[in-house]
Formats: C-alpha cells, structure tokens, sequence
C-alpha cells in the first residue's frame, strides 16, 4: 500500500512486488494505479488529489485504507509514514503489518522547505514519536538502509533492512562500459536545490561538458534559479524518464552525480541512484560523506567532493572526461561491486524469509 508513490515505483513495484509475486498473490494499492494485471502483480488505484496536503493526508489515506480492506489480504506491507494509522486499524482486526521506512522521516523533515521553519521541529518531534509508538505494534519493520535500522530494531527486534539495490540486468548496456562515450555526465532523479541542483549546474558551466538532466523540479522558483545560472547553457533538461530511457542517459553518461547537500537525512542515506549509475557501468562523483566515501572510494569506482563547491565538482568532471580509459575502469570496479554485494537479487531473498517467517504457507 502507498498513497504517495506511483504505482511503478522502483522499489515498490519493480523490486518488492515482482519478487513476492513468485510466490504469493500479490496486490498493489497505489494513487492512479490502473485496475488491472501488470507483471503478475493485481493493480488497485485510488485517487490522489493533487494541490492539497490535506486531502492525501485524509482523503487519499482512506482510500487506500478501503481498497486495502477489499482485498482481505494476510500481510499488509505500506510504505509512507502516513498510512501508520492504517496499520494500526488492520492490525486491530487482525491482520499482520509491516512497515517499509524508506527514508529517516523526522529528520528528513527538518530539510523540507515547504515547511515552515518555526515548526519543522515540532513537526518532525511528532513523527518520531508517532513512529516509535506505533513500531513496536506491526510484525515486522522493513528499512531501506542499515542506519535506519538502527533506530528501528530497538523498537521491534522484527527489523530487517532490505536495500534499495539495483536489478542486476536493468540498466547495463552494451555501451555502458565503452570508453568511447560523449562529453557528458548525468544526473537522474528528483531535482531540487537540497540535492545539489545549483552547484551542479555551476560546476558544469566551468567544463566542456554536458549535464544529461533527467527528472523533474521540485518547484518552479528552485527551476528559474538554475535556469538563470550561466551553467545552464551546458544543461540539457531531459524532463521525466522512464526506465529504459534512464538506462540510455547513463549509457551515453562519462559519469553519474550525486550531490546531496549535507542534511541530516542525507549524509548516512544510500541513494539508490548512487548504486544505479555504478550498475550501469559508470563512476560516480559523490559527496564526501563518510558513508559514501567508504562504498565509492573503498570500491575504487568514483570521486567524493564536497557537494557545496562547485569547483572541486567541476574539477573532478573535467578529470572524467580528459581520462576515458581512468573512468571507464573506475565505471567497470563499480559493476562488480554491484554484481558481488550491490544488487537486488540478494536483497529480494531477505525479503522472501521474512514473508515465509510471518506466513510459512504460500498462497
């Protein structure tokens, strides 16, 4: 169940409910979905109403609430800190829950700009107690990363984390490990001025290369800012992709991206773009973060910069791109590590041991 993710989400759809589907019925509740049958998986939709906070915090959550009690499932599996009152209504009618935390949510809300900032604490201080309340309750707690777990696990000894890796087979192409690539590096993903948008786009401005920029703004003030910098004559805005165009922009990509600004949700986070772009073959230039660094420069597969300067960005693009041969075995150490560690395939068989602890018979 979702009621702020698309219904072909990645990690929802793709990963976790294709893999259950092997071996259990499986549903999918999510805003717009359409009703039917996609890659095994039974599609549910509700409405999500757009312009409105409020509504989706009420209207849409209820919707889902009653799509979900249509289906008469076993296991309820949500995934947005919303829907916690939900499980606790399933879980009064006895039914199991499990609770997918995608992000650390209090402190990834001391980041949001929309909220005003003489409450975001308030706000995040009501989230993590209404998490740490309800944790305890549900079967069991999915983390998209170990540091999330962390905080989970001493709340409910049922916690696992289960990372948000790439499927081995989706992004690779023959053309991800040429050396023979364009001038251009690629950013995929939502675009904001927190991930680094501004300084990637200043960075480029001071190379001979291009900004592959797939995804959307997050608004349009943050979109006319980096439209006015000079670096965006370097940009070529790819607006929304879908998979197998992301697979083609990091194909023709020297690199991949990743700048988050230095949040308290983001320095222990595991971009799940970070461990895309290493997939398809090609190095990374990331924050310097200590987590980061450790997967990047631990696997000899890219180069940490502070996300905050535009010049040592743009310094380790031009480095990039002046050394095909450097990056293209920097882009072949980052597939191996995902081929050995970094991948869904081990991920989705945690996942499957938990289902088959919480309901040994399949359905």
């Amino acid at each position: 169940m979702t009621s702020v993710h698309l219904w072909q989400d990645t990690r929802i759809f793709l990963k976790e409910c294709e893999s259950l589907s092997k071996n259990y019925t499986v549903y999918l509740v999510a805003p717009n979905a359409p009703n039917e049958i996609k890659n095994s998986v039974n599609l549910r939709g509700v409405t999500k109403l757009k312009g409105s906070r409020i509504l989706r915090f009420t209207k849409t959550v209820y919707d889902v609430y009653r799509a979900a009690l249509k289906v008469n499932a076993q296991i309820y599996h949500f995934h947005d800190p919303e829907l916690i009152p939900v499980g606790l209504l399933l879980k009064l009618q006895g039914k199991k829950v499990i609770y997918d935390v995608h992000e650390d949510v209090p402190r990834q809300t001391l980041g949001k700009d929309y909220i005003p900032h003489l409450i975001r604490f308030t706000i995040s201080w009501v989230i993590e107690k209404l998490e740490n309340f309800a944790a305890p309750k549900f079967d069991a707690i999915v983390t998209a990363t170990p540091f999330i777990r962390q905080r989970f696990l001493k709340l409910n000894p049922l916690t696992i984390d289960i990372n948000n890796y790439p499927i081995l087979t989706e992004l690779v192409t023959p053309e991800s490990s040429s050396p023979e690539k364009e001038k251009s590096v690629c950013y995929v993903g939502g675009i904001c001025q927190i991930r680094g948008i501004l300084e990637m786009v200043q960075a480029i401005g001071m190379t001979n290369a291009t900004l592959l920029l797939g995804g959307t703004f997050s608004n349009a003030g943050e979109k006319a800012k980096a439209e006015s910098l000079t670096g965006w004559q370097n940009v070529r805005s790819l607006g929304q992709l879908n998979r197998q165009e992301v697979a083609n922009v990091l194909s023709r990509s020297v690199a991949g991206l990743v700048l988050f600004h230095p949040a308290p949700n983001h320095v222990d986070a595991q971009p799940n773009k970070m461990f895309e772009y290493m997939s398809a073959g090609i190095p990374v230039i990331a924050s310097n973060f200590p987590l980061w660094r450790e997967i990047i420069e631990g696997n000899n597969c890219g180069i940490c910069v502070d996300p905050l300067n535009p010049q040592e960005i743009s310094a380790a693009i031009q480095y990039l791109i002046n050394h095909p041969q450097a990056a293209a075995e920097m882009g072949k150490n980052g597939r191996e590590a995902v081929e050995n560690k970094y991948n869904w395939e081990q991920e989705s068989q945690k996942l499957l041991s938990l289902y088959q602890e919480l309901l040994p018979t399949q359905l």
